[in-house]
Formats: C-alpha cells, sequence, structure tokens
C-alpha cells in the first residue's frame, strides 16, 4: 500500500515505521508518531513551508499566524537556532496543541519556552520589522490579512493559501484568463511586488496538497544609518 503523504489521517505511534531515517524529518516524524495527535498531511505541509522558507530567511522572530498546531514554528527553531523565539496564533487552538508542544520540547530541550500561543485572532498579533511571519492554509481572505499584516510592518512573509474564494478575494480581473484560484495568488504576488517587496514563487509538491502555491515576499533592504556604517 502506498503511503500517502495528503493523507488526513493520525500520525500514530504504529506510523514511526515509515520514518527510519537518520534526517531530521525522520527524526521529528518519529515524535510526531508518538504523540499521536496531528494529521499526516499537516507534517509534509508544515515541513515544505518551514523549509523552504529558512532557505530565504534566516534569524528574527517567527510568528505564526493561523497556525493550527503550531508546527511550522517549531520547525522553523530547528532549522534555524538564531531565531530566538517563537509566537503561534489562531483564533482557536486545537486541544492536541499542548501534545504536540510537550513533544516537541522532550524530544528538542532547547526549544523549552521559546514558543509562545496565542489564541486570538490574526489581527490582534503586534508584529516587528524583523519578524519572519509563515501561514500555512490560512482560509480564504485570511490569506490577506497575513499579507496585509506583515506589509505594513515590513515583515519577512510565507504563505501557503487554501480555500480561494472569489467573493472575498482580490483575483485582479485575471479570471477570464486563467482558473480563479491562480488569479486570487497571481495577485497576492502582484500585491507584494508593488509594495516593494522581493517575490518568490514556489510550489509544494502536489502529492501533498494540490493548494501548493508558496509565496515569499521579503521588503527592500533598509539602507543603513550613517551611525551602522
Amino acid at each position: 500500500m502506498t503511503f500517502d503523504p495528503s493523507s488526513r489521517v493520525r500520525l500514530k505511534p504504529t506510523t514511526a515505521r515509515h520514518f527510519t531515517g537518520d534526517t531530521l524529518f525522520d527524526r521529528i516524524a518519529r515524535v510526531l508518531c508518538e504523540a499521536n495527535c496531528l494529521p499526516r498531511k499537516e507534517l509534509y505541509e508544515s515541513w515544505e513551508v518551514a523549509r523552504r522558507t529558512r532557505r530565504r530567511f534566516r534569524g528574527g522572530r517567527v510568528v505564526d499566524l493561523a497556525c493550527g498546531h503550531g508546527l511550522v514554528a517549531y520547525l522553523m527553531l530547528l532549522l534555524d537556532d538564531t531565531s530566538p523565539e517563537a509566537v503561534c496564533a489562531d483564533k482557536r487552538l486545537p486541544p492536541s496543541a499542548k501534545l504536540l508542544a510537550g513533544a516537541m520540547v522532550r524530544a528538542w530541550p532547547r526549544l523549552d519556552g521559546r514558543v509562545t500561543y496565542l489564541e486570538a485572532p490574526v489581527e490582534a498579533v503586534a508584529l516587528r520589522e524583523d519578524d519572519v511571519v509563515v501561514s500555512t492554509h490560512a482560509c480564504g481572505a485570511l490569506t490577506d490579512v497575513v499579507l496585509a499584516r506583515a506589509v505594513a510592518a515590513r515583515a519577512r512573509v510565507a504563505v501557503l493559501p487554501c480555500c480561494h474564494d472569489a467573493d472575498t478575494c482580490d483575483a485582479g480581473a485575471l479570471e477570464g484568463w486563467v482558473d480563479v484560484s491562480l488569479a486570487i495568488d497571481a495577485t497576492r504576488a502582484h500585491r507584494l511586488a508593488v509594495q516593494g517587496y522581493e517575490v518568490h514563487t514556489q510550489l509544494v509538491p502536489p502529492a501533498i496538497t494540490p493548494k501548493n502555491r508558496l509565496l515569499i515576499g521579503a521588503p527592500p533592504r533598509r539602507p543603513a544609518r550613517a551611525d551602522e556604517k
């Protein structure tokens, strides 16, 4: 039987037999299998978002908005230990987020005290210029809120959008040429570019999720002040 990375079946202790390698990914997967709290799909999505984002952005506080279990934040800290802390915020946190957090800290004690969970809407989280803002599958127009908040703070940002809604998301009048979901994401990329952001577009493997367009943006670098030269 094929092991499907897009499955929403929960990772269980018996699933650990699929992750026997010595890579960081396999080690994380085994920890999460023992935690018995996370859908398989979320592991693969979170890993792809975190590792691709870390290739572009190092350091800074990690802010995981519409975070779900908050796995992306933990992965970001493991992939780059120079980030001092992470904030995970969601309007409604799943009860099993505590199980995931406990499992990750037991496996990597250096993460203890560095990740803060907030049960709060995206709009309530204060952002800073040095932040790396991430959001995996913030539904519909919530992705646009995340992007707007990041741009307002001039923070680095990476989003994996989903649930594209033509009624609440801007398709930039492109829906006559291309699929409406692509039109919406293309308009998001253009909007970031207009704000002066350096834009990078990537695709997460479609075997993990069909909503696989990863949008990454970096603000223009601030000119150094005279006292910094």
